[in-house]
């Protein structure tokens, strides 16, 4: 690998790690919340167990929602009516009133909750539901538009730590499926790359198309060059009419309900939204919707009536490729167009996303961490802003859930009091846990979480007749679908709880490295491989005599002691792969051979002079050079023939 890549990875994985760090906190609950909103109706509906209307057509809605507004407002500037669908069963209205000293429309006393078939007040306890998750994860809370800029520079960060990341890591996919417990810095590893490759097109998607749904106010310089207002840009980018002044002469309204239906049979699909403007006037307007189901562009049609006579005004044109594109990564970033299957898969892989930053954010303390180090500043700063957010928030999320539920339904504010309650719990915890070692605040905050969670569908079957076993047994799917995700979160957390309040495992201390025997025990290796093939040779037929070997019996004990010493060289020859071991044995064998065989070539007798001083000194005998065996017969010979003659 040339040096240049190397030098591109290095730089890619340090913009990788920092972009992750001061970005991943936020990221981490815009993540959570974000994937919460996936169920934002059916969230809404668990935190306001007392509305059980029966299902009527978006036309019946519309109709039963105006005559309601007509009767307590026929003077105000303008009605926003959503109409009830398969995931809403109420309708929602709000209202402008007529204008003030100032000549500006005052609003109306907030969101309005009817009943879609009579119109009539829903009397439900005040809650925010869903829609405080959905709001947190694009503006976090805080002063518009200050949140919406921090969580799309985020959204910035977390692109840009994407695509580093994918150049950082050259073995993404083969590393995809890995995963190894026990192992400290590597598990973290593993368990970070796993869950980012798992959906790393969705997290590139839901990331890209975040920031797109909000580039008009990132970058809002195109508009204002060219238009005097915004609302001038709505009305030429998507078709809406001109806002006119009313004539001041009264007009009764016509059958919103007869609209609703033709706009309807024009589309083919069901209307969503209404927007009447200037009520009972002979200027009013009626704006009708198009639902977003079944399409994927979020950006859906709409038909304006006049709504003194009924004629279609205007119908807003199909939107060029700019506003289609635009609305698509709006249809694809909230998944308004998704059933229900696809619901729940965008949810697992919203959670994939908050445990891959989750895991990167640990991955990077595990990393600085030195075993008999004190910890520097940074690093113990960063690890308790982890403990805050990574075990603390869900608390605070199912705080949010708990309250709904605890707090009188009658009592005054709790809208805002349940919001509190989230906010509250997760400040007090974040400033807790500060007094507690740093291994025993995960596993004491995840075994709270758990507790927490745990909690939230005994407190609703207390508290409510729609608890987990009545809805169960009614089919009442939206109770019993959010009160087994809640178990389902306390049963993860517990298991967090768990692992995380295990002792690490011992690192060897002080011990020093083994060591390398595949280099530093060759010598013994070849001057044991030298000793057996010596011996095998001795025992041979071509040596036996050099050697002093006449009997069978040690001719097969050399033999014995000689495959012993090859075989203790084939061990001596390092603690690698068995192919490894068997190269260097040859090679030992092979030196050790070649000695052998020179020595013997040149000086037999004097090669095999240890062993046969062994041998007559255990046979109880004076050892005798070979020459000298060889003389004295012959000595003995001449011997004889002297007395013969």
């Amino acid at each position: 690998m040339s040096a240049a890549a190397i030098g591109l990875r290095q730089s890619m994985a340090t913009i990788h790690g920092w972009l992750g760090l001061l970005a991943g906190w936020i990221l981490f609950t815009m993540f959570l919340t974000g994937t919460a909103s996936y169920f934002r109706p059916e969230i809404t509906q668990w935190m306001q167990p007392e509305i059980r209307p029966a299902a009527v057509s978006p036309s019946q809605a519309a109709g039963a929602a105006v005559r309601r507004l007509n009767a307590d407002g026929p003077d105000d500037v303008q009605w926003y009516i959503y109409l009830p669908d398969d995931r809403t069963v109420a309708t929602r209205a709000f209202r402008l009133l007529a204008p003030g000293p100032d000549g500006k429309p005052q609003r109306g006393p907030g969101e309005i909750t009817l009943d879609p078939a009579t119109g009539a007040d829903l009397h439900a306890r005040d809650t925010r539901g869903g829609e405080h998750f959905y709001r947190f994860h694009f503006q976090l809370q805080l002063p518009h538009p200050w949140g919406r800029w921090l969580a799309g520079l985020c959204a910035m960060f977390m692109l840009g730590a994407i695509i580093s990341g994918v150049i950082t890591h050259k073995r993404i996919f083969a590393d995809f499926f890995t995963l190894r417990w026990n192992k400290g810095q590597r598990s973290w590893l593993d368990a970070h790359n796993v869950s980012a490759v798992l959906a790393l097109p969705y997290h590139a998607m839901i990331t890209y198309t975040g920031l797109i749904t909000l580039v008009a106010m990132y970058m809002p310089w195109p508009v204002a060059a060219n238009y005097a207002r915004p609302l001038a840009f709505a009305e030429a980018a998507y078709g809406l009419p001109a806002e006119g002044e009313a004539s001041g002469r009264r007009a009764p309204l016509v059958d919103v309900a007869a609209l609703v239906r033709d706009a309807e049979g024009r589309w083919g699909k069901p209307a969503t939204r209404l927007v009447v403007r200037h009520p009972n006037d002979a200027a009013a307007t009626v704006t009708v919707s198009r639902h977003t189901r079944g399409s994927i562009n979020a950006r859906t049609p709409s038909i304006t009536y006049d709504g003194a006579t009924g004629r279609v005004l205007a119908i807003a044109p199909d939107a060029g490729p700019a506003l289609s594109t635009a609305g698509v990564m709006l249809g694809l970033h909230i998944a308004g167009f998704a059933g229900p299957a696809l619901r729940w898969a965008y949810f697992a892989l919203g959670l994939t996303g908050a445990a891959m930053v989750g895991t990167g954010l640990l991955l990077w303390t595990t990393k600085r961490r030195r075993p008999n180090a004190a910890p520097f500043f940074g690093l113990r700063l960063v690890e308790r802003l982890n403990i805050a957010v990574v075990a603390a928030f869900p608390i605070g999320m199912a705080a949010y859930l708990l309250a709904n539920r605890l707090i009188p339904a009658q009592a005054e504010g709790r809208a805002a009091t349940e919001v509190s309650a989230m906010f509250w719990v997760w400040g007090i915890l974040s400033l807790v846990q500060l007094a507690r070692p740093a291994r025993r605040a995960w596993a004491e905050l995840f075994a709270l979480g758990a507790l927490a969670w745990a909690a939230i569908p005994i407190v609703d079957a207390a508290t409510t007749d729609r608890g987990l076993f009545h809805a169960l047994a009614t089919g009442d799917m939206v109770f019993a679908g959010v009160d087994i995700a809640t178990l389902v979160i306390a049963l993860t957390l517990a298991l967090a709880a768990w692992r995380a309040s295990r002792r690490p495992p011992r690192r060897k201390s002080a011990a020093p490295p083994p060591p390398d025997r595949s280099s530093s025990s060759m010598p013994d290796a070849i001057l044991l491989s030298f000793l057996g093939l010596w011996l095998m040779a001795a025992a041979s037929h071509k040596h036996c005599r050099e050697a002093g070997v006449c009997d069978p019996r040690a001719k097969r004990a050399l033999r014995l002691l000689g495959s012993l010493a090859l075989v203790l060289a084939f061990t001596t020859c390092g603690t690698e792969l068995t192919g490894e071991r068997v190269v260097r044995a040859l090679g030992a064998a092979s030196v050790a051979g070649v000695a052998l065989v020179l020595l013997l070539s040149f000086r037999p007798a004097l090669a095999f002079a240890p062993l046969r001083r062994a041998l007559a000194l255990s046979r109880g005998r004076t050892p005798t050079s070979p020459s000298a065996a060889r003389a004295v017969p012959a000595r003995v010979s001449l011997a004889a023939n002297s007395r013969g003659r």
